[in-house]
Protein backbone atom coordinates (compact mmCIF):
# COMPACT_ATOMS: atom_id res chain seq x y z
CA UNK A 1 0.00 0.00 0.00
CA UNK A 2 1.73 3.16 -0.92
CA UNK A 3 0.25 7.01 0.14
CA UNK A 4 0.47 9.54 -2.90
CA UNK A 5 -0.78 12.93 -2.97
CA UNK A 6 -3.01 13.97 -5.81
CA UNK A 7 -3.77 17.33 -5.28
CA UNK A 8 -4.44 18.16 -1.72
CA UNK A 9 -6.06 14.79 -1.45
CA UNK A 10 -4.30 11.68 -0.41
CA UNK A 11 -5.19 8.71 -1.99
CA UNK A 12 -4.17 5.21 -1.50
CA UNK A 13 -3.66 2.34 -4.22
CA UNK A 14 -3.51 -1.00 -3.43
CA UNK A 15 -1.81 -3.89 -5.48
CA UNK A 16 -4.38 -6.85 -4.18
CA UNK A 17 -5.62 -8.36 -7.39
CA UNK A 18 -8.94 -9.63 -5.16
CA UNK A 19 -9.10 -5.25 -4.43
CA UNK A 20 -9.27 -5.62 -8.36
CA UNK A 21 -12.00 -7.81 -8.89
CA UNK A 22 -14.09 -6.36 -5.99
CA UNK A 23 -13.19 -2.79 -7.75
CA UNK A 24 -14.46 -4.42 -11.23
CA UNK A 25 -17.13 -6.00 -9.17
CA UNK A 26 -18.59 -2.04 -7.27
CA UNK A 27 -18.20 -0.57 -10.68
CA UNK A 28 -20.12 -3.33 -12.97
CA UNK A 29 -22.57 -1.05 -14.10
CA UNK A 30 -19.97 1.80 -14.82
CA UNK A 31 -18.32 -0.41 -16.71
CA UNK A 32 -21.36 -1.55 -19.11
CA UNK A 33 -21.90 2.05 -19.12
CA UNK A 34 -18.88 3.46 -20.53
CA UNK A 35 -18.89 0.01 -23.56
CA UNK A 36 -22.09 0.89 -24.36
CA UNK A 37 -21.34 4.35 -25.08
CA UNK A 38 -18.16 3.53 -26.51
CA UNK A 39 -20.28 1.26 -29.02
CA UNK A 40 -22.31 3.84 -29.51
CA UNK A 41 -19.86 6.24 -30.42
CA UNK A 42 -17.89 4.14 -32.55
CA UNK A 43 -21.25 4.35 -35.22
CA UNK A 44 -22.60 7.65 -34.17
CA UNK A 45 -23.70 10.01 -37.69
CA UNK A 46 -23.48 6.50 -39.46
CA UNK A 47 -26.49 6.10 -41.69
CA UNK A 48 -26.49 2.41 -41.42
CA UNK A 49 -25.33 2.71 -37.41
CA UNK A 50 -25.03 -0.17 -35.09
CA UNK A 51 -25.49 -2.50 -38.04
CA UNK A 52 -22.09 -2.13 -38.87
CA UNK A 53 -20.83 -4.04 -36.26
CA UNK A 54 -22.77 -6.89 -37.93
CA UNK A 55 -21.78 -5.83 -41.78
CA UNK A 56 -18.33 -5.55 -41.64
CA UNK A 57 -17.29 -8.90 -39.91
CA UNK A 58 -20.13 -10.15 -42.61
CA UNK A 59 -17.97 -8.64 -45.58
CA UNK A 60 -14.89 -10.12 -44.40
CA UNK A 61 -15.79 -13.54 -44.25
CA UNK A 62 -17.69 -13.52 -47.95
CA UNK A 63 -14.25 -12.02 -48.76
CA UNK A 64 -12.19 -14.73 -46.73
CA UNK A 65 -14.37 -17.60 -48.72
CA UNK A 66 -13.89 -15.72 -51.69
CA UNK A 67 -10.40 -15.06 -51.29
CA UNK A 68 -9.34 -18.71 -50.08
CA UNK A 69 -12.29 -20.97 -51.26
CA UNK A 70 -12.55 -20.20 -54.86
CA UNK A 71 -9.50 -18.33 -56.17
CA UNK A 72 -6.74 -20.14 -53.57
CA UNK A 73 -8.38 -23.58 -53.08
CA UNK A 74 -7.08 -23.70 -49.86
CA UNK A 75 -6.74 -26.60 -47.88
CA UNK A 76 -5.41 -27.19 -44.07
CA UNK A 77 -3.13 -29.97 -44.05
CA UNK A 78 -4.99 -33.06 -45.72
CA UNK A 79 -8.54 -31.08 -45.38
CA UNK A 80 -9.86 -30.72 -49.19
CA UNK A 81 -12.78 -28.78 -48.53
CA UNK A 82 -12.33 -25.27 -49.04
CA UNK A 83 -15.32 -24.49 -46.67
CA UNK A 84 -13.95 -26.16 -43.75
CA UNK A 85 -10.68 -24.26 -44.17
CA UNK A 86 -12.60 -21.07 -43.77
CA UNK A 87 -13.86 -22.21 -41.10
CA UNK A 88 -10.48 -23.19 -39.05
CA UNK A 89 -8.93 -19.58 -40.53
CA UNK A 90 -11.89 -17.32 -39.07
CA UNK A 91 -11.61 -18.41 -36.00
CA UNK A 92 -8.02 -18.13 -35.75
CA UNK A 93 -8.61 -14.76 -37.23
CA UNK A 94 -11.87 -14.17 -34.52
CA UNK A 95 -9.39 -15.36 -31.43
CA UNK A 96 -6.38 -12.90 -32.90
CA UNK A 97 -8.75 -9.82 -33.08
CA UNK A 98 -9.65 -9.85 -29.53
CA UNK A 99 -5.81 -8.97 -28.75
CA UNK A 100 -5.44 -7.04 -32.09
CA UNK A 101 -7.88 -4.74 -31.35
CA UNK A 102 -7.21 -4.44 -27.43
CA UNK A 103 -3.94 -3.46 -28.41
CA UNK A 104 -4.57 -1.17 -30.84
CA UNK A 105 -6.77 0.52 -28.32
CA UNK A 106 -4.31 0.61 -25.31
CA UNK A 107 -1.68 2.72 -25.61
CA UNK A 108 -4.56 5.28 -25.88
CA UNK A 109 -6.81 4.39 -23.14
CA UNK A 110 -5.23 6.50 -20.75
CA UNK A 111 -4.38 9.65 -22.55
CA UNK A 112 -6.96 9.77 -24.41
CA UNK A 113 -9.52 9.87 -21.39
CA UNK A 114 -7.91 13.38 -19.54
CA UNK A 115 -11.27 14.46 -17.91
CA UNK A 116 -10.94 11.15 -15.91
CA UNK A 117 -7.29 11.12 -14.85
CA UNK A 118 -8.50 14.83 -13.66
CA UNK A 119 -10.87 13.25 -11.30
CA UNK A 120 -9.33 11.74 -8.18
CA UNK A 121 -12.20 9.49 -7.27
CA UNK A 122 -12.90 8.27 -10.72
CA UNK A 123 -11.91 4.27 -10.75
CA UNK A 124 -8.76 4.49 -13.71
CA UNK A 125 -8.27 0.81 -13.43
CA UNK A 126 -11.60 -0.25 -15.10
CA UNK A 127 -10.76 1.79 -18.06
CA UNK A 128 -8.74 -1.34 -19.45
CA UNK A 129 -11.78 -3.38 -18.91
CA UNK A 130 -13.93 -1.49 -20.88
CA UNK A 131 -11.18 -1.86 -23.79
CA UNK A 132 -10.79 -5.55 -23.61
CA UNK A 133 -14.57 -5.90 -23.01
CA UNK A 134 -15.46 -3.90 -26.18
CA UNK A 135 -12.85 -5.66 -27.71
CA UNK A 136 -14.35 -8.98 -27.23
CA UNK A 137 -17.59 -8.25 -27.81
CA UNK A 138 -16.77 -7.37 -31.45
CA UNK A 139 -14.76 -10.70 -31.50
CA UNK A 140 -18.34 -12.48 -30.81
CA UNK A 141 -20.21 -11.00 -33.57
CA UNK A 142 -17.57 -12.52 -35.64
CA UNK A 143 -18.01 -16.09 -33.72
CA UNK A 144 -21.54 -16.10 -34.17
CA UNK A 145 -21.21 -15.28 -37.67
CA UNK A 146 -18.48 -18.59 -38.12
CA UNK A 147 -21.33 -20.64 -35.79
CA UNK A 148 -24.11 -20.39 -38.23
CA UNK A 149 -21.97 -20.64 -41.63
CA UNK A 150 -20.22 -23.94 -39.56
CA UNK A 151 -24.35 -25.08 -39.20
CA UNK A 152 -25.01 -24.29 -42.91
CA UNK A 153 -21.56 -26.25 -43.69
CA UNK A 154 -21.77 -29.34 -41.66
CA UNK A 155 -25.55 -29.13 -40.32
CA UNK A 156 -24.52 -28.76 -37.27
CA UNK A 157 -22.14 -27.81 -34.07
CA UNK A 158 -20.55 -30.00 -31.64
CA UNK A 159 -22.16 -29.57 -28.01
CA UNK A 160 -18.15 -28.81 -26.85
CA UNK A 161 -18.85 -25.64 -28.42
CA UNK A 162 -20.60 -24.77 -24.86
CA UNK A 163 -17.45 -25.35 -23.12
CA UNK A 164 -15.92 -22.30 -25.61
CA UNK A 165 -16.42 -19.60 -22.68
CA UNK A 166 -13.52 -21.86 -20.18
CA UNK A 167 -11.41 -21.47 -23.34
CA UNK A 168 -11.99 -17.78 -23.73
CA UNK A 169 -11.49 -16.64 -20.12
CA UNK A 170 -7.91 -17.32 -19.49
CA UNK A 171 -7.12 -15.27 -22.46
CA UNK A 172 -9.32 -12.80 -21.95
CA UNK A 173 -8.00 -12.24 -18.11
CA UNK A 174 -3.92 -12.23 -19.68
CA UNK A 175 -5.11 -9.29 -22.29
CA UNK A 176 -6.64 -7.46 -19.36
CA UNK A 177 -3.04 -7.64 -18.15
CA UNK A 178 -1.42 -6.71 -20.90
CA UNK A 179 -3.84 -3.52 -21.82
CA UNK A 180 -3.27 -2.43 -18.29
CA UNK A 181 0.47 -2.41 -18.57
CA UNK A 182 0.33 -1.06 -22.44
CA UNK A 183 -2.16 1.65 -21.61
CA UNK A 184 -0.20 3.18 -18.22
CA UNK A 185 3.19 2.77 -20.23
CA UNK A 186 1.39 4.82 -23.02
CA UNK A 187 1.14 7.56 -21.21
CA UNK A 188 5.08 8.32 -20.72
CA UNK A 189 6.12 6.57 -24.05
CA UNK A 190 3.82 7.90 -26.95
CA UNK A 191 5.62 5.38 -29.31
CA UNK A 192 3.76 2.52 -27.57
CA UNK A 193 0.98 2.17 -30.95
CA UNK A 194 3.95 1.73 -33.38
CA UNK A 195 5.05 -0.98 -30.98
CA UNK A 196 1.87 -2.84 -30.19
CA UNK A 197 1.19 -1.98 -34.03
CA UNK A 198 4.41 -4.49 -34.83
CA UNK A 199 3.44 -7.00 -31.80
CA UNK A 200 -0.26 -7.64 -33.42
CA UNK A 201 1.48 -8.57 -36.82
CA UNK A 202 4.11 -10.87 -34.99
CA UNK A 203 1.03 -12.43 -33.13
CA UNK A 204 -1.29 -12.53 -36.77
CA UNK A 205 1.81 -14.94 -38.44
CA UNK A 206 3.44 -16.51 -35.13
CA UNK A 207 -0.06 -18.09 -34.53
CA UNK A 208 -1.76 -21.45 -36.17
CA UNK A 209 -4.30 -19.12 -38.20
CA UNK A 210 -3.48 -19.10 -42.12
CA UNK A 211 -1.42 -23.04 -40.98
CA UNK A 212 -1.30 -25.90 -39.54
CA UNK A 213 0.80 -26.42 -36.28
CA UNK A 214 2.19 -29.38 -38.10
CA UNK A 215 3.33 -27.50 -40.85
CA UNK A 216 5.75 -26.00 -38.64
CA UNK A 217 8.92 -27.67 -37.90
CA UNK A 218 9.30 -29.29 -34.37
CA UNK A 219 12.18 -27.57 -33.44
CA UNK A 220 10.62 -24.23 -34.59
CA UNK A 221 6.82 -24.71 -32.86
CA UNK A 222 8.49 -23.48 -29.10
CA UNK A 223 8.43 -20.00 -31.18
CA UNK A 224 4.53 -20.38 -31.95
CA UNK A 225 3.99 -21.46 -28.12
CA UNK A 226 5.73 -18.31 -26.68
CA UNK A 227 2.95 -16.40 -28.75
CA UNK A 228 -0.07 -15.82 -26.56
CA UNK A 229 -2.99 -17.00 -29.75
CA UNK A 230 -1.86 -20.13 -30.15
CA UNK A 231 -2.84 -22.36 -27.38
CA UNK A 232 -6.31 -20.53 -27.25
CA UNK A 233 -6.80 -20.88 -31.02
CA UNK A 234 -5.98 -24.51 -30.75
CA UNK A 235 -8.15 -25.40 -28.30
CA UNK A 236 -10.97 -23.19 -29.62
CA UNK A 237 -10.66 -24.99 -32.61
CA UNK A 238 -11.10 -27.95 -30.89
CA UNK A 239 -14.04 -27.67 -28.59
CA UNK A 240 -15.65 -25.36 -31.81
CA UNK A 241 -15.23 -27.42 -34.50
CA UNK A 242 -13.88 -30.88 -33.83
CA UNK A 243 -16.12 -31.87 -31.04
CA UNK A 244 -13.36 -32.59 -28.42
CA UNK A 245 -12.63 -31.19 -24.89
CA UNK A 246 -9.64 -28.80 -25.02
CA UNK A 247 -6.50 -29.84 -23.73
CA UNK A 248 -7.18 -29.19 -20.50
CA UNK A 249 -3.14 -29.37 -18.97
CA UNK A 250 -2.16 -26.48 -21.30
CA UNK A 251 -4.99 -24.73 -20.41
CA UNK A 252 -4.55 -24.78 -16.75
CA UNK A 253 -0.98 -23.79 -17.26
CA UNK A 254 -2.06 -20.49 -19.56
CA UNK A 255 -4.90 -20.12 -17.10
CA UNK A 256 -2.15 -19.54 -14.21
CA UNK A 257 0.22 -17.22 -16.54
CA UNK A 258 -2.75 -14.86 -17.14
CA UNK A 259 -3.25 -14.74 -13.99
CA UNK A 260 0.18 -13.53 -13.04
CA UNK A 261 0.23 -11.20 -15.62
CA UNK A 262 -3.07 -10.20 -14.82
CA UNK A 263 -2.00 -9.06 -11.53
CA UNK A 264 1.71 -7.97 -12.95
CA UNK A 265 0.12 -5.54 -15.16
CA UNK A 266 -2.15 -4.06 -12.12
CA UNK A 267 0.77 -3.39 -9.90
CA UNK A 268 2.20 -1.75 -12.96
CA UNK A 269 -0.99 0.25 -13.50
CA UNK A 270 -1.43 1.00 -10.50
CA UNK A 271 2.78 2.15 -9.05
CA UNK A 272 2.42 4.43 -12.59
CA UNK A 273 -1.32 6.22 -12.41
CA UNK A 274 0.48 8.56 -9.59
CA UNK A 275 2.32 10.41 -12.20
CA UNK A 276 -0.51 9.99 -14.80
CA UNK A 277 -2.43 13.69 -14.37
CA UNK A 278 1.06 15.26 -14.76
CA UNK A 279 1.57 13.71 -17.74
CA UNK A 280 -1.89 13.93 -19.45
Amino acid sequence: MKAVRTGYVMQTHTLSISSYILTIAHYRDLIAQLVRREFHVRFRGAILGALWAIINPLINVLMYAFVFGIIFHSRWGDERVPQSFLLIVLLGMCIHGILAEALARAPNTIIGQPAYVKKVVFPLEILPIVVTVNSAFNAIITLIIVLFASIIINGSIPLTVLLLPIVILPYVLLITGIVLFVSAIGVYIRDMSQITGMVTTLALFLAPIFYPLTAVPEHYRFLLYLNPVTVIVENAREVTLYGHEPYWPALLIYALIACVILWLGYCWFQKSRNGFADVV
